[in-house]
């Protein structure tokens, strides 16, 4: 019966796993289709987020069957809760990555500001370097490494106001450039929110080892961000 369970779980661990590279393929492949204008891997992005959210899916279901039919004891139940919670950050991260997408072919064509992509080509990096970072944290619960990549955070933070304030800066200068200009301050807050989001699973690493929900960074909320 035990031999069973821990199957159930490694092939969780093994799902999540999966996922998240599903994610950062997304992230990278969003920014890449939005500094490049290139409206068919956009779509490509949008059609393949599918996969990601019927993957977020399954393990919630499992996740839920486990603790209903297993009542597991409190470090497995940890483990399990840490997925289950992760997994929805993960395809949070996953839709941020389609509102990239849909950002690219909504701009198509208009006016665009080099200096301003460049800062979210150097911002989308960083948070797909975070992504694959978290992703090898969790499958070794390594605590110690979840911190170090929460506090990158501030960086994506930093980048992110920038892009903003050059996005309104262009809006007051050039009027041509107020739709494009637009799109750069949203994608700029979906990529605040992915790092926001890396963070959580960072937080939720330190749950699964200490059973207290810790606060990495305290410019989001652990259970509010949508």
């Amino acid at each position: 019966m035990r031999r069973a369970y821990d199957d159930e779980l490694k092939k969780m661990h093994f799902k999540f796993s999966q996922m998240g590279n599903m994610v950062n393929e997304a992230i990278y492949k969003s920014i890449k289709a939005f500094v490049n204008h290139d409206k068919e891997l956009a779509k490509k992005v949008i059609e393949d987020d599918i996969k990601i959210n019927d993957l977020e899916h399954s393990l919630e279901q499992e996740c839920i069957e486990l603790i209903a039919l297993q009542q597991p004891v409190t470090s497995d139940l940890r483990k399990i809760i840490t997925v289950m919670k992760a997994s929805a950050d993960l395809e949070r991260m996953g839709d941020h990555a389609v509102s990239i997408a849909k950002s690219t072919i909504r701009v198509k064509g208009n006016k665009r500001v080099k200096e301003i992509e460049d800062l979210i080509f150097e911002a989308g990096e960083k948070i797909e370097k975070m992504g694959q970072e978290i992703i090898t944290a969790y499958v070794k619960y390594d605590s110690s490494s979840a911190i170090a990549i929460a506090k990158n955070d501030d960086e994506i933070d930093e980048l992110s106001d920038q892009i903003r304030r050059m996005s309104i800066e262009e809006m007051r200068t050039s009027p041509d450039l107020v739709l494009g200009a637009t799109d750069y301050v949203l994608v700029s807050t979906y990529l605040e929110r992915m790092g926001d989001y890396i963070t959580n699973i960072s937080e939720w690493i330190l749950y699964f080892e200490t059973g207290e929900i810790q606060e990495l960074n305290t410019h989001h909320d652990l259970s509010s961000l949508e």
